[in-house]
């Protein structure tokens, strides 16, 4: 079955496919895994366009060992996904929410603006202290490498998440491995992610 919430004229429709029958899922040890779902959300350019238009986006900066950094990045972030601006998110939240059997509530989004932003090496603590948690990242826009490697070092895994890509990373995940968006040297534009978080991961076992 396939949703489509809105329509905005030719070429301009918003819709999620809920049989997600592209889905291939990579088994990265026994207890993790990453899932790919390639063309998840048809006319993601117009999500794209809506987000870096309304989104609250803020630049932010990490302390990083004995200085602050500013983030190479925007962020946004909606602790309650009812105060995301795009209706079309809270739907995407319903469907993610029934196919994964977690409660989605919140949505934390990264704008990369060209190439040469990035997010380094790290795994998503905050909002994930179960010892098994599934995070869904949804893509918009470019196309940009995703990779994860093991926690305690080894080979990466990459993947290449188009425009309308669904990323969704399972089980110890988010212990055992660590995942990035790296600075590039090809030149690329705008790029969205949509991360889906849940107060019920977020609270541990």
């Amino acid at each position: 079955m396939t949703t489509q919430p809105d329509l905005f004229g030719v070429g301009d429709t918003l819709a999620i496919d809920e049989t997600f029958a592209t889905a291939h899922r990579i088994e990265l040890d026994a207890t993790s895994w990453v899932e790919h779902v390639p063309g998840w959300l048809t006319g993601n350019e117009v999500l794209l366009e809506r987000l870096i238009a309304t989104a609250e986006w803020e630049q932010r900066e990490r302390r990083i060992v004995d200085r602050m950094m500013v983030e190479p990045r925007l962020t946004a972030e909606y602790p309650d996904v009812r105060q995301a601006p795009e209706p079309m998110l809270h739907t995407i939240t319903a469907v993610l929410s029934e196919h994964y059997g977690v409660p989605y509530d919140g949505l934390w989004i990264n704008y990369y603006r060209d190439h040469r932003d990035s997010t380094g090496w790290h795994g998503d603590w905050a909002t994930c202290k179960r010892r098994e948690c599934v995070v869904p990242v949804l893509s918009l826009g470019a196309t940009r490498r995703f990779l994860v490697k093991p926690r305690k070092g080894g080979r990466s895994v990459v993947l290449t998440p188009a425009g309308g890509d669904l990323v969704v990373m399972g089980g110890r995940c988010q212990r055992d491995w660590r995942h990035c968006v790296p600075k590039q040297q090809t030149v690329a534009g705008a790029r969205i992610s949509v991360n889906f978080s849940s107060r019920f991961q977020a609270a541990g076992d």
